[in-house]
């Protein structure tokens, strides 16, 4: 394995999507979802997989990296010609269903642009498989979970002698959660001929040897977590009981006048729940999370950043995808789990060295948590009384 690049860098404002080489078509899609600059996964491993290399992505989940794969593939499928029947021409190997309905979303989303049409489709068990059988005609891009997509091999529903191009996305995940046989087995059946893309969070020894096993000098990139600043973040908390944080969410928003708000809770119900409070108490309001659609996220998200809404709610699991340059408050209404997750909420504000402000609320039951959480970051926050 020899001519490996690496490459560790931070983003470079100057880029565009039209540098990357992007389709005309495609731009006028990324133009419309409000995509405005490339991430620095985007940047790497755009123009590489367009001349067909075969990448290694390390990059954590929320840095961009399905638009990295999805829109250079489906220029590539713009200049070949299709595989027939149920001969499917790219797969994407995913460890679980919310991945694969997303992964395909967004294929679906940029695909609809596009001249040539595009058949996409996400199969993955816990559901009955015929409905999936029998929508497998005429599919050029599928995204998987391993176990289903080796019982529709076996079934004769679909073939993948003619795959050309393999993702697999979260990889250390799929092996993490057991599935190096099914996919040992996969490999197996796909042609020796074809472009690989490997992307993973991290570089274990599992995905080190997945790497040396199906990756053709590589061009690798890690995406270094972004360093924050937690400095330039003001933090107060608030000793509140778990029924007065409604009130006083909406007491802080209007006294302050506070215009553009992302709050964290723990769970999506809980999110649903914050959000439609605030509606009816006349806060425009809109809550992001799994359980909406990817397109759904997309707009709600479009309009935070333009002011149209005013307060977002968001669960810990979507916060890497929200990347907002300018973002005034983060209002931490439920505690994550870890101080990890709470650095990483809070330096959501204090970005790109504008300063910005966290604000915490603590019932009884937190406070020997968030002591914690304050210990681990090394800084002690101001716990206010909610009375007053």
């Amino acid at each position: 394995y020899v001519n490996i690049q690496s490459i560790i860098f931070t983003q470079n404002h100057n880029m565009t999507f039209e540098s990357l080489g992007i389709h005309p078509f495609l731009l006028k899609a990324l133009a419309h979802q409000k995509y405005s600059e490339p991430y620095p996964i985007q940047e790497q491993a755009i123009p590489a997989i367009i001349k067909r290399k075969d990448v290694l992505g390390i990059a954590q989940t929320g840095s961009g990296k399905t638009a990295a794969y999805v829109l250079p593939i489906l220029m590539n499928l713009q200049k070949k010609e299709l595989s027939k029947n149920r001969f499917i021409d790219v797969l994407v190997l995913v460890p679980t269903r919310e991945l694969a309905v997303q992964v395909r979303e967004v294929f679906y989303m940029f695909s609809l642009a596009l001249p040539e049409r595009i058949k996409s489709m996400a199969v993955y068990g816990g559901v009955s498989i015929n409905p999936q059988m029998m929508g497998l005609q005429g599919v050029n891009i599928l995204v998987a979970t391993p176990g289903r997509l080796i019982e529709l091999v076996e079934s004769n529903a679909l073939k993948l002698s003619a795959v050309d191009t393999l993702v697999l996305d979260e990889a250390d995940k799929m092996l993490d959660l057991g599935f190096q046989d099914e996919v040992n087995k996969i490999l197996k059946l796909l042609p020796t001929r074809r472009q690989n893309l490997l992307f993973s969070a991290t570089l274990s020894d599992n995905v080190n040897e997945i790497n040396q096993m199906i990756l053709h000098e590589p061009l690798v990139i890690k995406i270094e977590e972004e360093k924050l600043n937690i400095d330039l973040i003001t933090q107060t908390a608030y000793s509140v009981s778990d029924e007065k944080k409604g009130p006083l969410l909406r007491n802080l928003i209007l006294s302050r006048d506070m215009k553009q708000v992302l709050v964290f809770t723990s769970s999506t119900y809980k999110a649903d729940n914050v959000a439609a409070k605030l509606r009816k108490n006349g806060i425009n309001a809109e809550a992001i999370h799994s359980g909406k659609s990817q397109g759904g996220r997309t707009e709600a998200l479009k309009q935070f950043k333009n002011g149209s809404i005013r307060v977002l709610v968001a669960t810990d699991l979507i916060s890497r995808g929200i990347d907002i340059k300018f973002l005034p408050f983060v209002i931490n209404y439920e505690l994550p789990r870890s101080p990890k997750d709470y650095v990483h909420r809070i330096g959501r504000t204090g970005r790109a060295e504008s300063p910005g402000e966290a604000i915490t609320f603590v019932s009884a039951d937190d406070e020997h948590h968030f002591n914690i959480i304050q210990k681990k970051m090394g800084k002690t926050v101001e716990v206010l009384s909610s009375e007053n």
